[in-house]
C-alpha cells in the first residue's frame, strides 16, 4: 500500500548524529514488506520552510498522494493540529507514541486529532479507552532482524552499556566498577560517544553481558543521597515512570544475553529468567553481573531463548501487520 511516513530522518534531526530510530526500524522495514513509502522528513522541512511551511507542504503532499495511510512518530510541537485533523479528509492517520507512559498531557493531547494511535504501556488500551479515546493500539518497541544479527564471535567483553548517559545510570555503573568490573559504556554524554549501528551490533556480540538501564528518575535512597545533583535531577526529571525500551528486543535480536531493569509488562515480552534477567538495585546489579559471569552455560541459555522469541514475536514486521490489521488495512497492498 501507499504509505506517507511522517518522521524525522536523522536522529533528534541532526545529520551528524547518523539516522533516527524511526528511519532504521520503521521506513526501511516498510520499504522492506513491499510497501510504497514516502518519507516525510519534517524537521529537515521545517528548518528549509519553516513550521507554516512544513505543514502546509505535508498537507499538499497527502492531498495529492492520496496515501491509504500516514503514519506519524512526533517530537515535540512542530505539526499544527488543524492540519493533522485536515489530514483525514485524505487518507488513514496513525500516530506512534513511544513516550506516553510519561509524556502523558502531550500523548493525551494529539491523540484525538489522530484516526488511530499506539501505545507501548501494557495497559495503555485500557487507560485510553476510560479518557473516550478507544481508537489505541498496543505496539511496543520491537526488533529489526536485518540490523540487529546474531554474529558468530568471540566473547572479549565482560560487560557493557549502550544508551545516553544519564546520572543514575553513571551511579549504577560506578558501583560495578567499585565492585571490580570492567564495563563498557557507548552513547550520547559517555566519554567514548556513540556508537554506529554495526559497531552497537558488533559490541552486543562480544558482550557476556548487555545491560538495559533505567533512565527514569530513581527512589533509591542510595542514589539519591549520593550527590546533590543526585537529588535534584530526581525532582526535575519527567520519567518517573519505567516503561519497556527498544532495547529490550534489539539485545535479543542479536542472540545477546541482556541484565535489565524490570519493568512491567516485560513478562509478556520475554520469560524472566528464561529469555532475560533482571535486577531490581544497584545492590541486586552487582551480585546478579557476579552470578551471570560465573554461569556462562546460563548466559547463552537465555540468550539462545531470547534470540528465538525475539525472531518469532517481535519483528516491526510483525507488529506493523497488527496495526495494519486494527486499522483494517490488511487488504490492501
Amino acid at each position: 500500500m501507499k504509505i506517507v511516513l511522517v518522521c524525522m530522518q536523522y536522529d533528534y534531526g541532526i545529520p551528524q548524529r547518523g539516522l533516527s530510530y524511526e528511519y532504521v526500524n520503521f521506513y526501511n522495514v516498510l520499504v522492506s514488506m513491499g510497501h510504497e513509502v514516502i518519507l516525510f522528513d519534517y524537521m529537515t522541512n521545517t528548518t528549509a520552510l519553516g513550521k507554516v511551511g512544513m505543514n502546509q507542504k505535508l498537507l499538499g503532499l497527502v492531498q495529492d498522494a492520496r496515501p491509504e495511510m500516514t503514519l506519524f512518530s512526533l517530537y515535540t510541537d512542530q505539526f499544527d493540529a488543524k492540519t493533522v485533523i485536515q489530514l483525514r479528509a485524505f487518507t488513514k492517520t496513525v500516530c506512534f507514541f513511544h513516550d506516553d507512559t510519561w509524556r502523558v498531557e502531550f500523548s493525551r493531547f494529539w491523540a484525538e486529532k489522530f484516526d488511530y494511535f499506539t501505545t507501548p504501556d501494557v495497559y495503555g488500551e485500557y487507560k485510553y479507552q476510560r479518557l473516550g479515546l478507544i481508537n489505541a493500539i498496543h505496539f511496543p518497541f520491537g526488533c529489526n532482524p536485518s540490523v540487529f544479527q546474531k554474529l558468530e564471535t568471540d566473547k572479549t567483553v565482560d560487560v557493557s552499556f549502550v544508551g545516553a548517559w544519564h546520572p543514575y545510570r553513571a551511579w549504577l555503573v560506578d558501583g560495578l566498577k567499585k565492585a571490580g568490573f570492567q564495563v563498557e559504556t557507548h552513547g550520547f554524554r559517555w566519554p567514548t560517544g556513540s556508537l554506529a549501528y554495526d559497531e552497537m551490533v558488533s559490541l552486543f556480540n562480544r558482550s557476556k553481558i548487555n545491560l538495559n538501564m533505567s533512565n527514569s528518575t530513581s527512589r533509591d535512597i542510595g542514589y539519591l543521597t549520593s550527590s546533590p545533583r543526585a537529588l535534584l535531577n530526581s525532582i526535575r526529571s519527567p520519567k518517573f515512570i519505567e516503561q519497556l525500551k527498544a532495547r529490550h528486543f534489539e539485545i535479543s535480536s542479536c542472540g545477546a544475553f541482556q541484565l535489565s531493569y524490570y519493568v512491567e509488562g516485560l513478562e509478556r515480552q520475554y520469560r524472566i529468567g528464561d529469555e532475560i534477567g533482571i535486577y531490581v538495585d544497584r545492590s541486586d546489579l552487582i551480585k546478579k553481573v557476579a552470578f551471570y559471569l560465573e554461569n556462562e552455560a546460563l548466559r547463552e541459555r537465555i540468550a539462545s531463548n531470547a534470540y528465538e522469541r525475539s525472531l518469532a514475536d517481535h519483528s516491526f514486521e510483525r507488529r506493523f501487520d497488527y496495526v495494519f490489521s486494527r486499522m483494517g488495512l490488511t487488504h490492501v497492498m
